[in-house]
Order: structure tokens, then sequence, then C-alpha cells
């Protein structure tokens, strides 16, 4: 669906790092051999024909001339028209926050050429310093993060004592924040920066207008915004309307599972309520009897929250996750817990433990906490009113109210908030160019009623409809009519060998560029969902 959004991503001002299953760009090329300045020079990085490098901008936007200064690391995917043609920077943020640029255009720059256009340099940012970290050490950090890759999501109800343990382990993670800032850098690490950033590189492009995928302010040339987010709840830790289609996601499993019959879904049953029924079975038990998995790549164990964390990770990616998640649970019900395990395992930590964090660490959730709580409102609750928040949650999502309600008790362990960032309120009344913004029907965390397919942003299907829309929007400025919705070529449950109807259909007529266009679109979001996983 192409309507009112916000893309829940934001760049960081100050450190872009966030692990992928791709081998991370960090590893390919080193961003130490370059020196920042206020103007762009490139040089050939990774793979040809992408360039990198490092722009300078102030630390402090309210205090430019203090002299302390962020250096934004910088790959572009050049543009190959002629100058005549050329139109400048394209700036992609895959999600977040904390989402790398980086790795999506190293990935998949040649597809977002071919998507949107050779006018545009493409352009991702990630591995900018100064890096950012609330430890001294990785090994400190996995001792209260064990897995940077694969974040699970605390519970409310996991136990009698599950929230005040994590009530407790935010606030500790707040103090070391606060402990391992000595010079004030998070403080700086908030939307309004990033928006300044942004502005900053497309001037430093030589534009004047900002030309994104993502979210920005008011000088805006061109402006996809994907995914909905509720800006006013968000600039008060108020979590609770981005579940308004949690439970409908869900119920897509439940019913999709039910029609696609045994062959497609290995969780099949001849209900949708008997699969949600046999899921609670099934949930009960592991919360009664967790399971020890020993794999060749780690060892842990299958509980209560690793379960539910597994199913909502579905959610996000409907159309590549539904059916090994059924297989998944199929195995489990059977009482083999390994092949759900396996799916969302994480490698066993091993390390020197004396040696400090690199200066490229996997740093997601710190940024994710720093800036999701930083740009909002203090939140002070006690135990006693997060019990509540969570129980008013209830009313709109009883399926993951308990996980995706636990960011209110990150930001209660968060106390580094900059006097005088923007905290509200939102909504423009005119822009000088119109902004495209896009969502799901029902998206499991960005609902459609804050802005036709299940998921997190219109990256988890192909859908040449849309991927049409967002190239003549980016390259003539064309918006689809109001209200437009995309179909999307993809299946919630294919059988063993089938293909899409859409798509089966649509061979009999599509041209190649069209043909190129969707595979390009395939690729793209291949690469995003491999770098986000589920970012937070």
């Amino acid at each position: 669906m192409l309507s009112s959004s916000f893309f829940h991503s934001i760049l960081l001002a100050t450190t872009f790092c966030f692990p992928s299953a791709l081998a991370t760009a960090e590893s390919d090329f080193d961003w130490r051999t370059l020196h920042a300045s206020k103007t762009l020079h490139w040089t050939p990085c990774y793979s040809a024909p992408l360039q990198c490098t490092l722009l300078q901008v102030p630390m402090d936007y309210n205090a430019p001339r203090n002299g302390v200064t962020a250096s934004i690391a910088i790959v572009r995917y050049p543009s190959t028209s002629p100058k005549s043609q050329y139109r400048g920077p394209l700036l992609f943020n895959p999600g977040g926050p904390g989402g790398s640029g980086v790795d999506a255009i190293v990935g998949a720059g040649a597809d977002f050429a071919t998507a949107f256009g050779e006018q545009f340099d493409v352009v991702g940012v990630s591995y900018s310093t100064p890096t950012i970290s609330f430890f001294k050490t990785e090994a400190e950090r996995r001792f209260l993060i064990p897995s940077a890759t694969n974040v699970l999501y605390a519970s409310f109800n996991a136990s009698s004592v599950s929230l005040a343990d994590t009530y407790a382990n935010m606030q500790l993670m707040g103090q070391l924040a606060i402990e391992n800032d000595p010079n004030g850098y998070l403080q700086h690490m908030s939307t309004d920066n990033i928006a300044r950033d942004m502005l900053s590189i497309t001037e430093a492009f030589g534009f004047e207008k900002l030309q994104y995928w993502g979210v920005s302010d008011d000088k805006v040339g061109r402006l996809i915004i994907d995914g909905v987010e509720d800006m006013n709840a968000y600039y008060t830790a108020n979590f609770t309307n981005d579940m308004l289609d949690t439970d409908k996601s869900m119920q897509t499993f439940y019913s999709g599972c039910a029609e696609a019959g045994a062959q497609a879904c290995a969780f099949h049953a001849p209900s949708a309520s008997q699969v949600a029924a046999n899921l609670a079975a099934l949930t009960a038990s592991v919360k009664a009897e967790p399971i020890a998995v020993l794999t060749p790549q780690s060892h842990g164990i299958l509980d209560y929250v690793f379960l539910r964390n597994a199913v909502l990770d579905a959610l996000f990616d409907p159309y590549n996750s539904f059916a090994a998640l059924a297989e998944g649970l199929a195995a489990l019900a059977s009482g083999n817990a390994t092949l759900l395990y396996a799916q969302n395992e994480v490698p066993t930590f091993e390390c020197d433990c004396t040696a400090p964090a690199p200066a490229f660490h996997e740093n997601n959730f710190e940024a994710y906490m720093a800036i999701e709580c930083g740009d909002g409102l203090p939140v002070n609750d006690t135990i006693a009113q997060l019990q509540q928040f969570y129980e008013d949650g209830l009313k709109v999502s009883t399926s993951f109210a308990d996980l995706l309600l636990t960011t209110r008790v990150l930001c209660a362990g968060y106390k580094i908030h900059r006097q005088g960032r923007f905290t509200g309120p939102v909504g423009a009344k005119n822009t000088s160019f119109p902004l495209l913004l896009v969502g799901n029907t029902l998206d499991p965390v960005t609902p459609h009623a804050n802005a036709d397919s299940v998921g997190h942003t219109s990256l988890v299907a192909t859908s040449d409809c849309t991927f049409s829309y967002y190239k003549a929007y980016f390259v003539n400025g064309t918006l689809p009519p109001p209200g437009t919705v995309c179909s999307v070529e993809a299946e919630l449950f294919p059988s063993p060998g089938s293909t899409s109807s859409n798509a089966t259909a649509k061979r009999t007529t599509e041209n190649l560029e069209e043909i190129k266009i969707r595979e390009a679109a395939t690729r793209i979001g291949s690469v995003v969902r491999k770098i986000l996983r589920r970012a937070l």
C-alpha cells in the first residue's frame, strides 16, 4: 500500500555499525586508511565501481565551531549517466536504528541503479566515528548482550520476575552508557542531528535538496518513507499503537497455514483456530520445560522467550520465513528442537577477554537504545507503572505485547537526553516537493493505520508495481494516485516447486525492463533482509 508512513530507521549521527548475515563490509575494506574532510574525496573500495569517502561533520550542530567533529563513512555506486542527466545522490537507509547502508550498497549497488535509474549516485553510510559503546570490552558487552546479531526481546510474562529483572538490567545499561561516554557523544545521537547529517551529505555532493529512501526534514527533493511509525507516540516512548496490526499479522500465519495444506505448511491443521491452539499448546509446553540444544555452531536453551522471538521474527519477513517457521514448529512438536533453534542460533562467542572493543564493533543494541530512548521525553516509570503499561497494551495486542512493549523498559533505564533536541510536534504543513509514503496493509510493528502485503516495509516481498512507482517518483517526480494498492508476486506458503499466480500471469506480458527491475528488487530485498534480520 502506498500511503502515509514513517520509516522505522534512523541514520546514526556518530556511528552506523550493524552486523548482518552477510560478511560485513568492514571485513573487506579498511576505512581507517581514509582521512575525513569537509569535501568528498572518492577512493576505489570493495569491488569496482564502488567508491568510498569520509565526510567531516560537526558533532554538535548547535556549536559547530567548538572543533569537535564526527566522521561519516560513505560508499557510493556511482552514476553512469551523462553529466547532463546526472541527478545527484540518492541516500538509502535499510532500517534499524543501526542498519548498515554501506553493506546494502556493497551487496546490491548495481540493483539499486537498475531499480531507480543510473542518473543517481546510490549512497549508503556506516562504520563512522567516533564509535559509540556502552562497554570497555567486547566480553563485557556480551555479558549483558549475548548476541549482537540476533538480539532477543525480553518478555513481560516469561516469569513472575522477568519484568523486574529486565528493568534492573536496563538500569545497569543506562548507568554504563553514562560511565563510558566521558566526552558526551551519546547526546548527539538523535534524529534531528541525523537529518542534519543527511543534508550535509547532500550539500557535499553539490545539491541543495535531499533524495532519500527513509526519513528526513524539510529540504526535500525526492523522499520515499517506507514503514509507519506514530511519531507523537515515538517521542513519548509509548509504542502501544505500533501493535494495532500485530494480531492481524499473526492471524495470517494461522489462516495461511490452514489453507496451504500439509505439503506447503508443515505445522498444518484443518482450521486457523486449530493452528493457533497447537502453537499455544507448544508454547506452554516449552515455557514449562525449556529444551537444551547443542549444534555444531553453538549451544543454548530453546525456552519461552526464544520461541516467542522466533515467531515474531517471522512476522517481519513472512514470505521468506513462514514456511521455515512451520517446519521448525512441527519438528519442535515432535520433540526435535534443533531445527528451530538453528534457524535463529548465534555462534558461540569467543574472544580475548582483555582486548578492548574493536574500532568497528557490533553495537546495534546500543545504537537502538541511544537513539530510540534519547530522542524522546525521559521515562521514569516504576516497575508497577511498567506492569500497568503492559496490561494496557494487552488491550491492543494479545499476541506480542509482552515482547514489543519492552522498549519502554529500555527507555526507563536510559538517562541521556540533550537539551534543546527536537521532540515534536511532527508533521510539516507543506514540503517543497510531494513525498511518496508507503506502508504494508498488515505490518506487525508499523501498522497501516499510521500510514498489499504482510510484513515489515515494502521490501518483504517483490512487487513490480511498487518498484515501478519508486522509479517513476525518483526519476520524474511522478506520484501514484492517492490510495494506490500494489499486489506482491509472492505466496506465504508456496507449494514445493510452485510459482506465484501473480508472477505467472505477468510473464506473458512483461518486457525486458520489467524483468530487470523485478530481479533487482528481489536482490535488494534479500540483501536488506540479511542485514537487518529484525532491527530490534
